[in-house]
């Protein structure tokens, strides 16, 4: 089988195929064939070393493909269905686990034609979705969908804020839209405006035209303010002055430099919730995918790679052009 590697943290290039042979499961394992794999912003984090891997791991969170082989007293899955991984394969449900592993790149990484994980680590795929498709749910998705519903779930009616064109961003506008919610959206060109707006968006904002895009997205709700915010932009300083009193900031990235000038006691006083984001058990991956599956909704995929270009799907990425998600496919 062919499988990639880092073997050479720093570059892309580092990234390198080699041969070797199928893997056999263990007990409680599964074998899957992996047909196809998603990108996600931290894979280039880990490319150059800033996210640690093993030097030589198989890199890649996001996989889906087909149970090919079960080890003995491994019984939650039969041979052939299509499955997709969990990000944290020992997380099932609850409150995050202290000593939670980081995620499934502790285990094995998924950039593999062929990879033997826990089946605790598995859940089925929607039977609407392609490979591709369901390839772009483990990190993304459920990051949005947490972003959403984790603290407080979202109600119809109220009104969210989605910064970009990224994969979390155009799935916390998909799932909104789900709940009800109106959502506005920022981005930087009239052509992923428009693209926003065909997903779903009401409202959007160029934030090159209006570097000062919380006035535009205030008035935009009548000088009240946002009820949440899916905050990727690093610029939390804007994203306070665009939130009602009493709104939620679900953080999905590191706060930008001018994050220290930040008031606690204007946060404080105005009620505003600020909660950090990362994925999420296997029990909230269920719980999206039923709803997913429930509004057959479909996930925007920006291109599709070939498994033999996979370094080209990570430049792809890097250049940072992509309206949703960046696929590696195995044919």
């Amino acid at each position: 089988m062919k499988s990639y590697h880092l073997d050479h943290p720093g570059s892309i290039n580092g990234v390198v195929m080699r041969e070797g042979d199928v893997p056999t499961p263990g007990p409680g394992e599964a074998l899957v064939r992996i047909r196809a794999n998603s990108l996600n912003a931290r894979d280039l984090g880990v490319v150059y070393g800033i996210r640690k891997i093993p030097v030589g791991a198989v890199p890649l969170t996001d996989g889906a493909g087909t149970v090919e082989a079960l080890g003995t007293g491994a019984h939650r899955f039969r041979t052939g269905e299509r499955v997709i991984t969990a990000f944290h394969p020992d997380w099932i449900g609850g409150p995050r686990p202290p000593l939670l592993r980081q995620d499934l790149n502790s285990v094995a990484g998924m950039l593999s034609e062929y990879v033997v994980v826990h089946e605790d680590a598995l859940v089925r795929a929607p039977e609407h979705l392609t490979f591709e498709e369901a390839a772009t749910l483990p990190c993304a998705a459920l990051a949005a969908w947490n972003a959403l519903i984790s603290y407080a779930p979202l109600a119809p009616g109220e009104t969210v804020l989605v910064q970009g064109t990224g994969g979390v961003s155009i799935f916390a506008l998909q799932f909104a839209k789900l709940f009800g919610a109106r959502v506005i959206a920022t981005s930087s060109t009239a052509a992923k405006l428009g693209h926003l707006r065909s997903f779903g968006a009401d409202d959007v904002v160029d934030y090159v035209a209006e570097p000062n895009w919380e006035i535009p997205v205030r008035k935009l709700t009548d000088d009240r303010g946002v009820d949440l915010v899916v905050e990727v932009a690093c610029d939390m300083m804007r994203t306070l002055k665009c939130v009602r009193n009493g709104a939620r900031i679900s953080v999905l990235s590191r706060l930008s430099a001018t994050a220290p000038d930040i008031s606690l006691v204007s946060i404080i006083g105005r009620h505003i919730t600020i909660h950090g984001i990362g994925t999420g058990s296997r029990n909230d991956l269920e719980a999206m995918l039923r709803a997913i599956s429930l509004h057959q909704l479909h996930p925007v995929i920006d291109r599709v790679f070939p498994f033999e270009s996979a370094a080209e799907a990570y430049r792809h990425l890097e250049r940072r052009a992509h309206i949703g998600k960046v696929v590696i496919s195995h044919g």
